[in-house]
This record gives C-alpha cells, sequence and structure tokens, in this order.
C-alpha cells in the first residue's frame, strides 16, 4: 500500500510538471514568473549554518523572481527525518532539503567518501576535492536517484564530546557509547576505536546525552554549540575527525520542469547558499569554541597520527560499500594537490 501510494504520489507530479511547464516558461519570456511556494527541510536548528545557507537561497531566489517565487524554510526535522526528507525529495513529495552526505550514502554509497576519517586535513582540501571532476561526478550520481544535486554547503569538522573522561589517544574511546548518524563509515571508525555504537536521529541527541543513554557524539562546533550539547557534555577533543558537509538537494524531475531562466536563478541561488556556508564557517568555529569554553571541564588538543593509525582499517572495510577506485581517485587527487601547495 505505501509503494502504491508513493507510485500514486510521483505519477501526479510528474503530470502536474507536464501540465505547468509551458505556462512556466511563457511567463519568463515575459519577465515574469508563475507564483508559488517551495519548501525547505533540513534537520538542525534555526541560527546553524543549513540555516543560513538555506535563508541566503531564500533571500536570492525571492528577489531574482520579485516575490513570484516564495521559499519557506522548515529547520529541526519538522518535515520529517533526515532519511524521510530525501526520501521525500527523491518523489518529489518534498521540494527541497540541505542533506548530509552522509546520510544520503544510505541511497547513495559514494556519498561516505569523504566521511572516512582523517581523508582531508582542513577546508582548502575539502573544496578542492569537492569544486574538482570527482566533486562533479559525486554531484551527478544524485541523478540516478531522482535528486538534482544543486551544490554543497559546508558544516565543518567533526569534534568528539563525552561525560566520562578527556580524550588524549584512541584508547581513551575504548567502552564509550557514541552516538553516530547511520553512516557505515563513522560507525566503523568508531568500532576500530573501541566503542560501543548508537545511531540515532539528531534531534534526538541533546536527551540521550543528558540521560545517559550514550556517552558522547561528534559533530562540527556549530551542531555542538547552536545544539547546546555543550550543557550536557564535560569534555570536547579537536580532532577534526571527519569533514562534515551537505549537499542542497532537489527532486531531479521538478528541476527539469522549470523554465531554464528559473533553473539558472535556482542554481545562483543555491551556489550562493554554498558560499554563505564557506564563510560561516571559516568566521565562526573560532568564536563558538570561545563561546564554549567556560562549559566543558577540559578541552584537549590530541596529537591525531595515534588516531589515524587506529583507523586505517575502515578504510578497507568500506571498500565493500565505496569503489575502491573512487576512494583511490580521492586520495590520488589530494597527494597531487598537497604537493600543489
Amino acid at each position: 500500500m505505501k509503494r502504491l501510494i508513493v507510485l500514486l504520489l510521483t505519477l501526479v507530479l510528474v503530470l502536474a510538471a507536464c501540465g505547468g511547464g509551458g505556462d512556466s516558461a511563457s511567463n519568463a519570456e515575459d519577465g515574469e514568473f508563475k507564483e508559488q511556494t517551495w519548501k525547505i527541510g533540513f534537520n538542525t536548528v534555526e541560527g546553524s549554518v543549513r540555516d543560513v545557507a538555506a535563508k541566503k537561497f531564500k533571500e536570492t531566489v525571492e528577489a531574482e523572481t520579485d516575490g513570484a517565487v516564495t521559499v519557506e524554510i522548515y529547520p529541526n526535522e519538522e518535515l520529517g527525518s533526515a532519511q524521510e526528507m530525501i526520501e521525500s525529495v527523491q518523489v518529489g513529495a518534498l521540494d527541497m532539503q540541505i542533506a548530509g552526505a552522509n546520510m544520503m550514502a544510505n541511497t547513495i554509497p559514494e556519498y561516505a567518501t569523504l566521511s572516512l576519517p582523517f581523508l582531508v586535513k582542513d577546508f582548502d582540501e575539502a573544496h578542492a576535492v569537492l569544486d574538482s571532476e570527482i566533486g562533479d561526478k559525486l554531484k551527478a550520481m544524485g541523478e540516478e536517484q531522482g535528486i538534482k544535486v544543486l551544490s554543497d554547503v559546508e558544516l565543518g569538522f567533526a569534534q568528539i564530546t563525552n561525560n566520562v573522561h578527556p580524550i588524549n589517544k584512541p584508547e581513551d574511546l575504548e567502552g564509550l557509547k557514541m552516538r553516530s548518524p547511520n553512516d557505515k563509515s563513522l560507525i566503523e571508525t568508531f568500532k576500530a576505536l573501541g566503542s560501543s555504537v548508537s545511531t540515532m536521529p539528531f534531534t534526538e541527541v541533546y536527551l540521550a546525552l543528558s540521560q545517559g543513554v550514550v556517552d558522547g557524539q561528534f559533530n562540527p562546533l556549530d551542531a555542538i554549540y547552536e545544539t547546546k550539547f555543550h550543557e550536557v557534555q564535560d569534555h570536547l577533543a579537536l580532532l577534526n575527525l571527519t569533514y562534515y558537509y551537505s549537499y542542497f538537494i532537489m527532486n531531479q524531475g521538478a528541476f527539469d520542469g522549470l523554465d531554464p531562466e528559473l533553473q539558472k536563478i535556482v542554481q545562483k541561488a543555491a551556489n550562493e547558499a554554498r558560499d554563505a556556508s564557506y564563510e560561516f564557517t571559516a568566521n565562526k568555529d573560532e568564536e563558538m569554541l570561545k563561546q564554549m569554553e567556560d562549559s566543558f571541564v577540559e578541552i584537549t588538543e590530541p596529537d591525531v597520527a595515534p588516531f589515524q593509525e587506529a583507523v586505517k582499517p575502515v578504510y578497507t572495510k568500506m571498500e565493500d560499500v565505496i569503489d575502491p577506485e573512487l576512494i583511490k581517485e580521492v586520495e590520488t587527487f589530494l597527494e597531487e594537490y598537497r604537493s600543489e601547495q
């Protein structure tokens, strides 16, 4: 029954797109656009980097269409869990989402590539990969699943918090109950470090930490600060464990149904949303860390090398999920990039 409903919904949306395409194109030729409302959903709170990106997208689209297109923003999983929203975009039931690449890996496994621990060292390296032919190839993979990837949205590097003790070496993570998103590369990373792993929606993490259901979690400083994890965690370890980013996604059929002028506006707005996220992470990490300093009992900056050694087996395990050639391609690209710097 659920599959039948999805198929019927998809058929209705396709017919609607076919019926409305002519009017949209005609209006664009006259410098006007058909009045419509788009919804964007994501799983983090208002004020987060995703929210900043969504607001920039809204600002650009509404300005470029003289208000004909209205963009509504729904943070904090108001439209469903992160995975549910991805599926809704796929069938056209949700216009757009800023979806974590690691969550999208459940649909497109290759999107877990940059989640591999310590693969990229800094923002410049991450941007170089995403702006390369590799990044273009990753974005194009969404089309096969009915997803138009408009741009990436930067979230930051994941840092580790917990309530048990400071993290200075890999052994300090042994036996800790850690929350992870449902991303195999991240789950395997913490298993390799000796932790037990619990997966749960992002919106449930604060309560789980405060009640001791899990000992710790890992996220960029933006997520830790905006979701107030520092209020219920004692220890922060700055490790740059993995690069977190999202994709700004839209239903492929819905995008294809837009007239060319509106497609250009959507792409321009998504690119500006990406740039806004880059600016946010570049300027806010230090500020947010300073804001949280007094909340943590201890903040450590461990030597990364022992952690890198401990998680090497994760790369081999992930070859069952991600094409080993893709992993090698990224590693080779980064080696060449580093040699040129």
